[in-house]
């Protein structure tokens, strides 16, 4: 991660006072990619502070039953890190402005 990333991680920690922080979880295209992006600007809209996005992939055991299940059915969606990052840098070009 870049010094960049780590001060926005630490910034959105920061502003959040004495209250926790909210970071949902959102498996990437489920069901699609462009639902993915409105699913996780309506959570950033809702307040979440930041937003943890899952990339599925083909052996995900080591995450537990429910990520394990979210992935499987995600083979063949365009599942991969190349289209996720796109998605996160579309989005942050947006907020950015």
């Amino acid at each position: 991660m870049s010094v960049a990333g780590e001060q926005r991680i630490a910034a959105a920690f920061a502003g959040c006072g004495k209250r926790a922080a909210l970071m949902p979880y959102l498996m990437a295209v489920i069901p699609d990619l462009d639902t993915s992006r409105r699913i996780g600007e309506a959570a950033a809209a809702a307040g979440a502070d930041m937003l943890e996005l899952g990339i599925p992939f083909s052996d995900p055991l080591a995450d537990g039953p429910v990520i394990h299940d979210a992935a499987t059915p995600c083979a063949g969606r365009r599942a991969n890190v190349a289209a996720v990052l796109d998605l996160a840098a579309r989005r942050w070009r947006h907020w950015s402005r």
